[in-house]
C-alpha cells in the first residue's frame, strides 16, 4: 500500500467482494509505511480490533495506525467505531460501505482532532467517493500531529507530571467537587500540574474501571489533546482496578492514597519521619506486588513512588514483609522514646497544649506566631510532618508546653493511621487540645467533621477541645464570622497577625489556670 494513501481503490474492492461473500465485516490495521498490520474478521454487525501491545504507546501521541474497515448496509461510523478511535488514540478511521453486488461504496473518515473551543473530539467526514479521499496521508497525518503538539506545548509546564483528576459519584448528597479541589490542592502540594478534573455521577461504580466505558474514551482524548500524562482517581484503587485502567488507557494511574503518601515522603525530614512514610509505603505496595504487569510499570517513579521506600518497589514479597517487620520493630522503638520524652515534661509540672486540625488549617503558623518560633510552614497540605514542641509563656507568666501535629485529612488511608500510630499518641499526653480551624475554606464543617472523628477513633475527643477559628483575614462577612463563632463555641483569630491572638491567650490561660501546679 503507498504510505501517502489512506488506500486503494483495489484494496476497497478486495475487502467489499470478500465481505459481501462472507457476510461478515472485515477490517484492515495499516502502518505509516503502508504495511498491513492485522486483518480482521468480524461478524455481520461489527469487528473486535485485537490488542495492539508492540505498537507505539503514548497519551500524548497517535499509534500509527490507521483502520479500513467495511460495513454491509449503508450506514455512517458507528458509536464503537468512534470509540475505537479514541481508545486506541488511531490515526484515522475509515469505513467503506459494502454494495449488495460487493462493490464498494460511499466511504466515511474520522479523525480526532486538538482541543478546541466546540470541545469536540474527533472530525466525521460525510460520506464520499474513494477517488475523493485525502491525496497525500502522510503529509495529513504529520500536519494533525503537529496541531497537536502545539496545543500540548502551550500547556508545557516544569511539572513532569501533568495530571486529569477523576471522581465518580454514587451518592448525590456527598460534597463531590469539594473532594475534587481538595484533591487538586494534594496534587498541588506534589507538584503536580492539574489539567483537568472529570466528575461523572452513576448508580454504581463499575467493578473493573469505575468509569462507563464512553467516560474513559472522553477521558483518553482529553489526555491526547491536553498533552496530559497521570490519572489521578479520587478514591481508594484497588490491585485489579489500577490494572485494568493503565492498560486499557495506556497511561500511568494512581488513587488518592498515593498522592497522600507522595506528599508524606516529600515532608519527611526526621528519622522517625521516614521511618513511618516507608512503612506505610510498604503496606501499601504488598498487596499489588502479587504480580507484574505493564500496569503497575507504571507506577514506578515520580509521584507515588517516591521516597525513602522507593528502592524496595521492585523487590519480592518476603523481602516486603521482612522489611515491614523491622520498620515495626523501629516504630515500637520509637513509641518507647517518645513515652520517656513525656514521663520527663511531665516531671516539669507544665501542662501539654496540642495543636490538631485539618490539614493547612495553619497550624505551624499559629504555632510559630504564639512561641515566635520557625516551624517550617507553606501554603501546601501536610507542609508539616514531624511534631515540633515548644514552651508557650503567657502575659501572667504561666507556662505551657504546646505540640503541633500533623494534620488530618478525611478517609485517612489506613495504612498511613497506623504507621504514624507513634506520633499521634503524642495526644494522649495532651490536657488541651486546640483544633484549629481555616473559617475562610467553604467545606469548613466537613474538615471540622473529619478532625473530631478522628480525634475519637484515637479515643481522645473526651479532652478539653477549645476550637481556634484561624484565617479570618481572608473571611469578609465580620457578622457571619461572630455568628458561626458563636455556633461552634469558637475563637477567631489570624495566626499571621499577632494583635489578634490576645483572647485565645486568655482563654488559654483561663483553662489551664488550675493546672499549674505540679501533676
Amino acid at each position: 500500500m503507498p504510505p501517502d494513501s489512506i488506500f486503494t481503490q483495489e484494496m476497497a474492492r478486495q475487502l467489499t467482494e470478500l465481505s459481501r461473500e462472507l457476510n461478515r465485516q472485515l477490517g484492515v490495521l495499516l502502518s505509516r509505511k503502508g504495511e498491513v498490520a492485522y486483518v480482521i474478521v468480524g461478524t455481520h454487525r461489527g469487528i473486535l480490533i485485537p490488542s495492539l501491545e508492540g505498537f507505539r504507546s503514548s497519551s500524548t501521541r497517535f499509534k500509527g495506525l490507521r483502520l479500513i474497515h467495511t460495513h454491509l448496509n449503508p450506514e455512517p461510523l458507528s458509536t464503537e467505531d468512534l470509540s475505537d478511535l479514541a481508545l486506541l488514540r488511531l490515526d484515522l478511521i475509515c469505513v467503506v460501505e459494502t454494495g449488495s453486488d460487493g462493490l464498494p461504496g460511499y466511504v466515511s473518515t474520522a479523525h480526532l482532532v486538538p482541543e478546541n473551543p466546540d470541545g469536540s473530539y474527533w472530525l466525521v467526514s460525510p460520506p464520499q467517493r474513494i477517488s475523493d479521499l485525502t491525496a497525500d496521508f502522510l503529509a495529513f497525518i504529520n500536519a494533525l500531529e503537529n496541531e497537536f503538539a502545539k496545543t500540548q506545548h502551550s500547556r508545557r509546564v516544569d511539572s513532569a507530571d501533568r495530571a486529569i483528576l477523576i471522581r465518580v459519584e454514587t451518592n448525590p448528597l456527598f460534597d463531590s467537587q469539594g473532594s475534587l479541589e481538595e484533591l487538586k490542592e494534594l496534587a498541588r502540594s506534589c507538584n503536580v500540574e492539574v489539567f483537568d478534573t472529570i466528575l461523572q455521577h452513576r448508580s454504581q461504580l463499575d467493578p473493573k474501571y469505575l468509569l462507563g466505558k464512553g467516560k474513559i474514551a472522553d477521558v483518553i482524548i482529553k489526555a491526547l489533546q491536553m498533552g496530559a500524562n497521570l490519572l489521578i482517581f479520587d478514591h481508594e484503587l484497588n490491585p485489579a482496578q489500577i490494572r485494568s485502567l493503565a492498560d486499557f488507557t495506556e497511561m500511568k494511574v494512581i488513587d488518592r492514597t498515593q498522592v497522600i503518601l507522595d506528599i508524606f515522603a516529600r515532608r519527611a525530614h526526621s528519622r522517625e519521619g521516614k521511618i513511618q512514610v516507608e512503612l506505610a509505603q510498604l503496606k501499601y505496595l504488598l498487596p499489588r506486588l502479587a504480580t507484574r504487569h505493564t500496569g503497575m510499570s507504571r507506577l514506578t517513579g515520580g509521584i507515588g513512588g517516591r521516597g525513602p521506600g522507593e528502592t524496595k518497589l521492585e523487590i519480592n514479597r518476603r523481602r516486603v514483609r521482612e522489611r515491614i517487620q523491622h520498620l515495626e520493630e523501629d516504630i515500637r522503638n520509637i513509641e518507647k522514646a517518645r513515652s520517656q520524652r513525656r514521663l520527663k515534661r511531665e516531671r516539669t509540672g507544665l501542662p501539654v497544649i496540642s495543636i490538631v486540625g485539618y490539614t493547612n488549617a495553619g497550624k505551624s503558623t499559629l504555632l510559630n506566631t504564639l512561641t515566635k518560633s520557625r516551624v517550617f510552614t507553606e501554603d501546601l497540605l501536610f507542609a508539616t510532618l514531624d511534631p515540633k514542641s515548644s514552651r508557650l509563656r503567657f502575659p501572667r507568666d504561666a507556662e505551657a508546653v504546646i505540640t503541633d501535629t500533623v494534620g488530618f485529612i478525611r478517609d485517612l488511608p489506613a495504612d498511613l493511621f497506623s504507621a504514624f500510630k507513634a506520633t499521634l499518641e503524642e495526644l494522649y499526653e495532651a490536657d488541651i487540645l486546640l483544633h484549629v480551624i481555616d473559617v475562610s475554606n467553604p467545606s469548613f464543617e466537613s474538615h471540622i467533621t473529619a478532625v473530631e472523628k478522628i480525634l475519637e477513633e484515637i479515643g481522645i475527643s473526651g479532652k478539653t477541645t477549645l476550637r481556634v477559628f484561624n484565617k479570618i483575614d481572608r473571611f469578609t462577612d465580620m457578622a457571619l464570622l461572630s455568628t458561626l463563632c458563636r455556633r461552634f463555641e469558637a475563637i477567631a483569630v489570624s495566626a499571621l497577625h499577632p494583635e489578634s491572638l490576645g483572647p485565645l491567650l486568655a482563654k488559654l490561660e483561663e483553662i489551664i489556670a488550675p493546672q499549674e501546679n505540679p501533676r
